[in-house]
Parts: C-alpha cells; structure tokens; sequence
C-alpha cells in the first residue's frame, strides 16, 4: 500500500510497511512520537523535488481545484504506472482520486481513517524524507503560501468593489463639504448683496454668479446669461442690484470670497466626473442590480456590507432594511411596528410608490434585490438581462398594488370560462344494494319510583 503525501517542498510516495497498523487507528499516533517507530511503519518511496517557486505554485493550485497537475501526474507515471507497481494509492482528495484513476488506471483510496497516517508522517516529515531540512521547510511553506494567495486573489481590473467602496464615500462627503462651503459662501456674500441668494437658489449657479459679478456694482456691466439661462432672472438681479441694502466691502473679503468661489466650482466639477466614475464602475461589477435600483442606491447597498460578495450572502428580508438598523433595533426594544425599508427607499421605484404600498415595494423590491446581487457577484454573465426582467416585473407589480388590478389584467389574458359538461349523471336507485335485517326494537326505560320514607337522605357538605 502507497501513500501520497504533499509538501511545500515537492511530492512525495510513501510505502506502508505495516498494513495492520492501519486497522487500529486510535493508537496510530503512539506510533509516530518518534522517529525510529515512524520508520518501521513508513518507508520513503520516492520523493520529487519542485524546480523553482512557479513550478510549486502550479502544483499547488491544481490541488486546491481538485486537478491533476503534469508534475504529479508525470511523477506517478514514474514511480508506478511505469514500474507495473499494483498497490493501492492512499489519497487525501476525493475528486483527486477520481482524476488519478480515470486518467492513470491507479486504484487509489479515500476514506477518513486514513487522516492519522497522513499526520503521523506530516509530524515526522523532517525525519522520513532525506535532505529537507526544518529551515528549507519553513522557508518553502512560507513562499508558497504567499504565491498561492496571490493566485487566489486574482482578479479583474472591472470587478474591483473596493473602488466602489471608495468612490461612494467620497460622493457623500463631498456632498456634505460642498453644502457647507456654498452656505458658508452665502452668509458672507450677503453682507453685501443679500438679495442674490433669494433670487438664484442653486449652490452652483450661486458661486458662479459671485464670481462673475464680484462687487453688486459691477452687476450690470457683467454678462449672466451664460451662467443664468432664464433671462428674466438676469433682470430680477440687475434690478435687486440697484436697490440692494448690502454693506460695501474691501478688495481682501472679496479676494477671499472669490477663492471660496473656485473652492465650489471645482469640487461641484469633481463631484460631477466622480459620479460618472461611479456609474461606470457599478456598470461593470453590478450591472444587474444597478438597473434595478440606480448606481447610487446599489453602491451604497455595497457600502453598508463591505463588499459585492458579502451583499450577496445577505437574505432579502435583510438587504430591505439595510441602513435603518438603529430604528429596528429601537423597535424590538419598545416593541413597535419595525421598519419597512431601509437604504432601498432612495430607489426610484420606491420613491414613486403610494404611501400605502410603499412596504410591499420595498419588499419586492428587496427580493429582486438579492437574485440579481448574487447574479452579479457569482455569474459570469455581463449583460444586465436578469435586472431587466426584474424590474419589468416590479413596474407590473406597482401598477397591480396601486390600481388594484388582477393578474389576468396584468397578463392581458382572459382566464378560461367554465364549460359545463353535455350529459350529467342521474341517480339510479336501484344501484342501492340493501340487506333485510330486523332491527331489534328498543327497550323502555321502566321508572321506579320509591318511597319518601325509603328514602336515604344524603348528607351535605359542609362549606369550609
């Protein structure tokens, strides 16, 4: 009986000298506490060396996919196709000894009684293969366990969630810092031109409107109608300038107010190109579930959980109400009605539902939800089919709820009229089949009635 073992240094074939042993495995362990008994049970066959770290990698990762490499396939070839050895081959990987055997014709062995040998030899490993060493040892395990996590972590430059990650939270921050420079701009500026910020509401708009026009004199020497298309809001402020009841200010606060100015319009500029960054990436890693519910909504989904793959392990009744964790738990704790949605009620579909059934879109939603985050994260399709059918059928859902429509309204299709059938059975009484049994006539019941005086009189219970 053969034993094959792997190391991070190469293959090796181990031949067992006592096959009895292998019958009592409690006490297997006893018989690799040393090296002198692990010899008298084992005895190193052959051992293959790797060439180099790339040769070891390839060996290694074939393993972990339940393949059969060519250097192990090359190496059984050798020490037992080759030598016309019949023994039986004990393996550790059950599909492994499925591919040796249709591949080679080696009659191998799986089972789980086998797992004390293979660790008697991994624990006298140093001792039973000649010319390892416990540092070469050492230093091969750990190179290899550095490569094959290289290997395993392979991914694609598109599939990369973490830029995900990254890019919707830096949009919510820049949201939050471009609010309050423009407020911050508006207090200022309305020092000296208070009535601008009644007439021109966007923050944008706003900044770039002070910029230009800079001092309120300057207003109707500036051209805005490149900044402003609504020309009778150019009039409005003309006009407001004129008659403004702002202070005068000096050249600095101006300076000043100016570079506030560029600090909005570059990071609304920035915000602007980073927002088509974020598209285009939830385009490419989940196609699917940004069709469904927007880029933005599904990147946030991805946010909360960490990662595309961790979204995907979340149930549908968990993803409805990610991001409304705190009110759920203040509803379990003062035993309120718990919340309907979460993150998922920024979604369009969601957004324009009735206040009534805003709940069971959401829920639907959310079960849409989870089929296609998990097309996204474990399919290897490209193309956002799934996402489309789910979300034609939730826009038919919506109108089902809100118009209260039936199913077959919604198909289009009439359900089938009843047909009664041409000839139906009449009763035939003679079918019956009877017996003529007597039937016993019934006793009376005789009541007999006694004396008063014969009468025994029951005591009664005393209450207590």
């Amino acid at each position: 009986m053969l034993v094959l073992f792997e190391t991070s240094g190469g293959f090796a074939l181990f031949k067992v000298l006592k096959d009895k042993k292998l019958k009592q495995v409690e006490n297997l362990a006893e018989e690799f506490k040393t090296l002198d008994s692990a010899s008298k049970i084992v005895k190193l066959k052959a051992f293959d060396k790797f060439k180099d770290s790339k040769s070891a990698l390839q060996a290694a990762a074939a393993l972990t996919n339940h393949e059969l490499s060519k250097t192990l396939t090359r190496f059984l070839r050798k020490n037992i196709v080759e030598q016309e050895i019949s023994d039986e081959l004990i393996v550790l990987d059950k599909k492994l000894r499925s591919a040796i055997e249709d591949k080679l014709g080696i009659k191998c062995l799986y089972s789980s009684k086998y797992l004390e040998l293979i660790r008697g030899i991994r624990t006298q490993i140093e001792g039973l293969i000649a010319g390892l060493s416990a540092q070469e040892q050492k230093a091969m395990s750990l190179g290899l366990a550095h490569s094959l996590c290289r290997h395993t972590l392979k991914f694609s430059i598109d599939k990369v969630d973490t830029m995900v990650v990254q890019a919707v939270n830096l949009l919510d921050d820049i949201d939050k810092e471009l609010n309050n420079y423009a407020m911050r701009l508006k207090e200022w500026y309305s020092w000296h031109f208070p009535e601008l910020a009644r007439i021109v509401t966007d923050n944008v708009i706003y900044a770039k409107c002070v910029n230009a026009i800079k001092e309120r004199q300057n207003t109707s020497k500036t051209n805005l109608s490149e900044i402003v298309t609504d020309e009778d809001m150019v009039e409005e402020i003309k006009e407001a300038a004129e008659l403004s009841m702002g202070t005068e200010i000096t050249k600095d606060d101006m300076e000043n107010m100016k570079a506030l100015c560029d600090q909005v319009i570059s990071l609304s500029e920035y915000r602007t190109n980073l927002s088509e960054y974020l598209k285009n990436r939830m385009n490419a890693i989940a196609p699917n579930l940004t069709v469904l519910v927007g880029e933005l909504v599904g990147a946030r989904l991805i946010a909360h959980a960490g990662s595309l793959v961790n979204l995907a392990k979340h149930p549908a009744s968990t993803i409805q109400i990610l991001g409304a964790e705190k009110a759920l738990f203040r509803a379990i704790r003062t035993k309120h009605d718990t919340p309907k949605y979460g993150l998922l009620y920024h979604a369009s579909i969601v957004g324009q539902a009735t206040p009534k059934t805003k709940g069971k879109i959401s829920r639907s939603l959310a079960a849409k939800c989870a089929l296609c985050i998990r097309m996204d994260a474990l399919g290897d399709q490209e193309t956002a089919t799934i996402g489309l059918q789910h979300k034609e059928a939730l826009d038919k859902r919506v109108k089902f709820l809100e118009n209260n429509l039936t199913p077959s309204m919604l198909s289009g299709k009439k359900p089938a009229a009843y047909q009664r059938p041409a000839q139906t059975g009449m009763y035939n009484p003679a079918t019956d089949a009877t017996s003529k049994i007597e039937v016993p006539a019934k006793r009376s019941k005789k009541v007999v009635i006694e004396d008063e005086d014969e009468e025994e009189e029951i005591p009664k219970k005393k209450k207590h």
